[in-house]
């Protein structure tokens, strides 16, 4: 009997530890559950719209903090953006260096003239390169295959609405009866330097407005290489001469 006791005991012991094993587990995972709860609760109420409406500084909003009244802080005189350090000033105005956008000012203030003045700013009727002394006659980029085709891709893409697949002023727009625009196979336009054209694509011209915003500086070079094509290929069809590009040895590639 004392055996049997013992193991009635031992086994009593076993079944109790059993029994009580799972409770014990319940407790921790509800435990478990409550911190988490609560965790959750903390985090709800970190989220509140002080986050979102912080006393920040906002663009062109006025300001009691500075003396002068305004929130954003003056540039450093003489501060350039990165990427907008343009030294090459042919390149980036297709002027002579040391001169002015004088010939866009003259034919924006002339717009009943036409889209294209005959002279720049003298009054009189001089032709060619005379009639645009401070634009460049030559390319400051050099002119290959590749430069041609991406000049033709940008001018069919902006151009070709105004001023016709040939360049002779016959676009769609002016077909639904808008003002013609210029024609690039004019003997006037023929003679014009190519530093005229880039004035022309980046200030605008008479009617024409600026694609500054739209085309780079490459792709505008590009689009009077083109230019220069279409009138050589007018050229040709008229049975005239053609001339040669006249391009430099070296420049932006």
């Amino acid at each position: 009997m004392l055996k049997s006791d013992t193991v009635s005991s031992e086994q009593a012991a076993v079944s109790g530890k059993k029994t009580l094993h799972p409770v014990k587990g319940r407790g921790v995972r509800c435990g478990f559950v409550l911190l988490l709860t609560a965790h959750c609760l903390l985090l709800t109420a970190a989220c509140r719209r002080d986050m979102q409406d912080q006393p920040k500084m906002k663009p062109f909003r006025s300001s009691t903090f500075f003396r002068d009244g305004l929130s954003s802080r003056p540039q450093i005189e003489g501060t350039i953006a990165r990427g907008f350090l343009k030294e090459d000033t042919e390149f980036f105005t297709g002027k002579r260096a040391g001169r002015t956008t004088a010939n866009a000012t003259v034919a924006n203030s002339q717009t009943a003239a036409g889209p294209q003045p005959t002279a720049s700013g003298t009054g009189g009727s001089a032709q060619g390169a005379a009639a645009y002394p401070d634009d460049i006659e030559t390319f400051p980029i050099a002119i290959n295959k590749d430069v041609v085709l991406r000049g033709k891709e940008r001018y069919e893409i902006f151009c070709t609405a105004c001023h016709g697949l040939t360049g002779s002023g016959d676009g769609m727009i002016v077909r639904r009866g808008f003002r013609r625009a210029a024609s690039f196979n004019d003997d006037r336009l023929r003679q014009a330097p190519v530093g005229h054209y880039f004035d022309a694509i980046t200030n605008g011209w008479g009617a024409m407005p600026s694609y500054a915003a739209q085309i780079s500086p490459q792709d505008r070079w590009a689009i009077i290489a083109y230019i220069r094509a279409l009138q050589l290929s007018q050229q040709n069809q008229n049975g005239q001469q053609p001339a040669a590009l006249a391009t430099p040895s070296g420049g932006h590639q």
